[in-house]
C-alpha cells in the first residue's frame, strides 16, 4: 500500500483574513500570538487546536474557512 502525502493547508486563512480586512498584526493581537506562530501557519506546520480556535474565534469563521486537508497531486491509496 502506497500513501500519499497529505496535510493541512492554512492557504483558506490568508483569503479568508483579506476578505475580513485582518492584517496579520490585528491578528496576532486578537488571539495573542508570536510572528513564529504566523510564519508556522505560513509554511503549513503542525499547529496547536487551541490556536486553530482562538484564530475562528478572532475571524468569526469556521475551521474549514481557514484550512483544509490536502493530497499532493500524483500521490495516491492503494490497497
Amino acid at each position: 500500500m502506497k500513501r500519499g502525502l497529505r496535510m493541512i493547508c492554512f492557504d483558506k486563512l490568508w483569503r479568508t483574513m483579506e476578505q475580513k480586512g485582518v492584517s496579520t498584526y490585528v491578528l496576532r493581537e486578537k488571539c495573542g500570538i508570536d510572528s513564529k506562530t504566523i510564519r508556522r501557519l505560513r509554511t503549513n506546520e503542525n499547529m496547536e487546536t487551541k490556536t486553530l480556535n482562538k484564530i475562528c474565534v478572532a475571524l468569526d469563521c469556521s475551521l474549514d474557512e481557514i484550512a483544509e486537508y490536502v493530497k499532493e497531486d500524483g500521490d495516491t491509496l492503494q490497497n
